[in-house]
């Protein structure tokens, strides 16, 4: 045992075996020589990322459209070609080639009438605030339509906007020119960025992967100091909270590499990277189920080692991960796995006896001690798969990716039924979309009776990057819009005051709309600092520069106008999250006895069904989603006044008990498939069936019951517990026991989660 912590712990910090920097394990201080080598790392991994990667496709389509469009019309279409290239842009995300065109057309269609009226308004006051209020009104319902709703919006705001920053034009004639240049330069994008994206579609899937395989990383780290760390309640609680965010991220992330790498696959390659995301799917199954009875073994102070031992394998398969990780994206041939299984189990079974417990049905902590062993060893195993996968040493199951890959992405055509669903005064969507006009409105007046009334635009501009569907993440871009507004400043100012040719100030332009782009949805500080060099370059493009320092404190005074406007409104018409509760609970007790259903039927072992087996993913990935929402909404409420927080300790009690329900059915679903010649199904068959219905009738969303006691009178009975893993029967009844046990709790707190305040 010690032979074999040292290893796992030397495997963790300095040999093949672990390829992170101590100082990102979280167990070792590391050496300021492997801190430098993990900051420049990281830089190559940022630099490598699939969103630099879009931020350059970006700068460039922006280039060579501007350049194009100078050659061919001269300066002032290049600089109104280049803005409709920017309106554009916010859509332009790494996506499946399918519907990657259509994607563009809302914000391009809309966009360019809009951009026509603002310019012909620009002399008519009342007429020009009355269209962008009602503009914004409808650009901001876009939320209704999700993440791919969201960039459109911003589409439409920025074409009246950036339309604003232009001099107001002396005749009509001038503002048609403008038009139809901007009309150009946004559709010579939208096929560059559509071209790139096919293009540049062999290496997203790749890169989708690689995130993916760094998000399960950073999840088994945690996992791992779990294991570790004491058992002190204040540790354990903010540990568990980490891994709960940590889980509702890698389920976003497991989403968006679905939908690139389930597509179409089609090719040997394809079909090779889409069956490693299906094991990473697995994977992160086996990782929910190493939380099992940990608390029990952890109680049992002649255990502690071997968890130190667990721990420190985890760890260590975290970074084979990464390694692999790496290995993909610099397109190298990963390292071969040789590193064999640990016997952990056979270190369970001959540590010290400890005592059991006299009278108790559970079987004794040193059987429970293996089996937790031998479910990290089934993370090991998992892990050597994915490694054989991405060497082409073992082939991906071509049935199940080619059967799996309509169902499990998202769909591309545009729906009206979103938009027909929002119309309750209680809808998010709708309420953000009202009050957004307003604070446009607010925003437009101040910018009125301003002494430099003649830049409200970037009064406006701030108010549409930082107000947010909630107050948490308006928090978050208000002070990064502020700082980045003030960086950005210092920036422009220095690049205006060298008085640069118009060529180089277009590069700047472009370098610019890259950053801002490539950052937007990782890093917003960024993305700030660069859209504001980008603005006031732009607008000294367009004509509408006056004395540079004047323009340098003025976009400082707009900028803090147009934050405490946004932040203003954003407590008018809230849509506080309490109010989202009940439809969250709702799904995610529907997708919980959904998925519950199906890992329990025992049909599908009878018969080896593609469909069922297909059926039962969609329903686990149903169960993930509605947890990682209700992470997300938690999170985002804790920025919310106290007086309208939702219940969070019932909510959180629920997301405990949640996770721990899917860690048991994984556990029970993985001796269903891979251990089946170790059970006696006949005798599973009735057990299995009152499981399911018990399960079934707590997690009904008409039951809640906030202050009854769980019952267990209608569990499976207890089996004698062998001393072995010959028989498993006794081991999968007494998890089909613990489920409905811990299904009742999630009705008890979902009860009290949704009891009026």
């Amino acid at each position: 045992m010690a032979r074999e912590a040292a290893r796992l712990r030397a495997g963790c910090s300095k040999t093949r075996r672990c390829r992170v920097a101590p100082a990102s394990c979280g167990l070792i201080a590391g050496s300021p020589d492997d801190d430098v080598k993990e900051h420049l790392r990281t830089a190559r991994r940022i630099a490598l990322s699939s969103y630099v990667a879009n931020g350059l496709v970006t700068a460039l389509g922006l280039l060579l459209v501007s350049t194009v469009v100078h050659l061919l019309f001269g300066p002032a279409a290049a600089a109104a070609a280049t803005v409709g290239v920017i309106v554009v842009t916010p859509p332009d995300q790494p996506a499946p080639r399918k519907g990657k065109f259509t994607h563009f057309l809302p914000a391009l269609l809309i966009a360019i009438p809009l951009f026509f009226a603002t310019g012909m308004l620009r002399h008519s006051t009342v007429e020009l605030g009355t269209l962008l209020v009602g503009a914004t009104f409808v650009a901001f319902l876009g939320a209704a339509w999700g993440k791919r709703g969201l960039p459109i919006s911003v589409s439409i705001m920025f074409a009246m906007i950036f339309a604003l920053a232009a001099p107001p034009a002396e005749s009509t004639r001038e503002v048609i020119d403008a038009t139809l240049a901007f009309a150009l330069g946004a559709f010579l994008y939208v096929l560059w960025g559509t071209a790139a994206n096919t293009l540049l579609n062999p290496r997203y899937r790749v890169l989708a992967l690689v995130d993916s395989l760094r998000a399960v990383a950073n999840l088994m780290r945690t996992q791992g100091m779990h294991f570790i760390l004491p058992a002190q309640e204040q540790q354990r609680t903010a540990l568990m909270g980490r891994l709960m965010k940590q889980q509702a991220a890698l389920a976003d992330q497991l989403q968006s590499a679905r939908n690139i790498l389930l597509e179409t696959p089609t090719t040997p390659r394809r079909l090779q990277l889409a069956g490693m995301l299906l094991q990473v799917l697995d994977m992160r199954d086996h990782l929910v189920a190493c939380a099992l009875d940990i608390d029990v073994v952890r109680a049992v102070p002649q255990h502690q080692e071997l968890l130190r031992v667990l721990g420190l394998e985890i760890q260590a398969l975290a970074g084979d991960l990464e390694a692999l990780a790496d290995a993909l994206m610099l397109g190298r041939e990963p390292p071969d796995f040789v590193h064999p299984r640990p016997a952990l189990a056979l270190a369970a079974v001959t540590a010290p006896p400890a005592p059991e417990l006299a009278g108790s049905d559970e079987p004794p902590p040193r059987q429970l001690a293996g089996a937790l062993a031998r479910r990290v060893g089934y993370v090991h195993d998992e892990v050597a798969r994915l490694v054989a996968l991405a060497r082409g040493a073992r082939a991906p199951d071509a049935e199940v990716v080619r059967t799996a890959w309509q169902l499990f992405v998202s769909p591309t055509k545009w729906s009206w039924r979103p938009f027909l669903s929002l119309w309750r005064w209680d809808a998010p969507p709708l309420r953000h979309a009202l009050r957004a006009a307003l604070a446009i409105a607010a925003g437009y007046l101040v910018g009125l009776v301003l002494p430099w009334g003649s830049h409200e635009y970037w009064i406006l501009l701030t108010i549409v990057v930082v107000l947010r569907g909630s107050l948490a993440q308006t928090l978050e871009r208000r002070n990064s819009r502020v700082a980045g507004t003030l960086l950005g400043c210092v920036i422009a100012g220095a690049i205006l005051y060298a008085h640069l040719p118009a060529t180089v100030l277009l590069l700047v332009v472009t370098a610019g709309q890259g950053i801002a782009h490539a950052f937007a949805l990782q890093r917003y500080l960024v993305t700030a600092v660069a859209a504001t060099v980008l603005a006031l370059v732009q607008a000294h493009l367009l004509g509408a520069a006056g004395s540079p320092v004047f323009q340098l404190a003025e976009r400082v005074m707009d900028t803090l106008i147009g934050v405490a406007i946004a932040w203003s409104f954003s407590y008018v018409l809230p849509s506080w999250e309490r109010t989202q509760v009940r439809s969250l609970v709702a799904r995610t007790l529907t997708a919980q006895a959904r998925h519950a259903q199906l890992a329990l039927a025992l049909g599908q072992l009878r018969e080896l069904d593609t469909k069922a087996e297909l059926a039962w993913r969609l329903a686990r990935r149903e169960a993930y989603d509605s947890l990682s929402a209700l992470v997300q909404a938690i999170q985002r409420s804790l920025s919310e006044p106290r007086a309208v927080r939702p219940p969070l300790a019932e909510l959180e009690r629920m997301l405990a008990h949640s996770y721990q329900l899917l860690a048991q059915l994984t556990a029970i679903k993985t001796m269903l498939l891979q251990r089946r010649d170790r059970l006696d199904l006949d005798q599973l068959q009735g057990p299995l069936e009152d499981a399911t219905r018990a399960i079934s009738a707590a997690l009904a969303t008409d039951a809640p019951r906030p202050d009854a006691a769980p019952a267990h009178e209608e569990a499976p009975p207890m089996l004698e517990f062998p001393d072995g893993e010959h028989d498993l029967t006794p081991w999968l009844v007494r998890r089909l026991r613990l489920a409905v046990g811990i299904a009742r709790e999630l009705q008890v707190d979902a009860g009290r989660a949704l009891r009026p305040a």
